[in-house]
C-alpha cells in the first residue's frame, strides 16, 4: 500500500477497517463500538495504520487463526501490535491472548490488554501469559503514544541483531570459501601476457572514444 493512501472496508457483523499511515499497523478488539472508536482514533492521531474487530472470534478469524482458510482476505497484510479489551462475550481478551501466543506464526505480536477494572491478579495473569502491557480505561494519547514507542524501539532492535547475523554469517562464509589457486600461466613469467595487456595509451584512446558516444 501505497505511503499516505487510505483504505476502508467494511467488515461483516459490525467489524469495520481503515488504515491509514505507512507505520505500525494495530489491530484493535473491543466488543463496544465507543471504546472501539476511541481507540482507533488515538491510534491514528498516532501515526498508526488501524484495524477494528468487535470480537475475539473475529480477530482471530482475521488472523486466519480460526481453521477457515477463506475467513480473512487481508492476512497478508503485517499486523505489529495487537490492542484487546479483556471484558469481552464469548472469547475474552485474556483467551485471545493465549490463543496468539500458542500461534507459532503470530506469537511474537505484541499484545496489550485494556480493562476499565483495576483487578490486580488479572493483570498478573496476563502479564505472566505474554502480555506486553495491561492498560485501564480511558486509555489515554500518552498511553498509546508509549506502547508505539515501545514496539518501534524492539522493532528497531530486532533488524539490528537481524543486520548484525547476517554479517557475520556472510564473514564466516568468505572464511570458509576456499583460496583461488594460481592457473600455470601466472607461475611462470611470459613476454606474452603483457604483449596482450592494453597499454596506457590504448586505454586513454578507448576512454576518448567512449566519451564520444555519451
Amino acid at each position: 500500500m501505497a505511503v499516505g493512501e487510505v483504505m476502508r472496508m467494511e467488515i461483516p457483523s459490525g467489524g469495520d477497517m481503515s488504515v491509514t499511515s505507512p507505520e505500525l499497523h494495530v489491530l484493535a478488539v473491543d466488543d463496544s463500538i465507543v471504546d472501539r472508536k476511541v481507540i482507533e482514533r488515538l491510534l491514528r492521531i498516532s501515526a498508526c495504520k488501524v484495524t477494528t474487530v468487535e470480537s475475539g472470534a473475529r480477530a482471530l478469524q482475521y488472523l486466519g487463526l480460526d481453521g477457515d482458510k477463506g475467513a480473512s482476505g487481508l492476512k497478508d497484510l503485517k499486523v505489529n501490535l495487537i490492542v484487546t479489551d479483556y471484558s469481552m462475550p464469548g472469547l475474552t481478551g485474556y483467551d485471545l491472548l493465549k490463543k496468539i501466543k500458542e500461534s507459532s506464526v503470530f506469537r511474537e505480536i505484541p499484545v496489550v490488554i485494556m480493562s476499565s477494572e483495576n483487578i490486580l491478579p488479572r493483570i498478573e495473569q496476563c502479564l505472566r501469559e505474554g502480555a506486553e502491557d495491561f492498560l485501564l480505561k480511558p486509555v489515554k494519547l500518552a498511553d498509546v503514544k508509549r506502547i508505539k514507542e515501545l514496539i518501534m524501539r524492539n522493532e528497531a532492535e530486532d533488524c539490528k541483531t537481524l543486520s548484525h547475523s547476517n554479517k557475520r554469517k556472510l564473514a564466516e562464509y568468505i572464511d570458509d570459501a576456499p583460496s583461488p589457486s594460481p592457473s600455470p600461466s601466472s607461475s611462470t613469467h611470459d613476454d606474452s601476457s603483457a604483449k596482450d595487456f592494453p597499454s596506457s595509451k590504448q586505454m586513454k584512446s578507448a576512454d576518448e572514444k567512449f566519451s564520444s558516444l555519451l
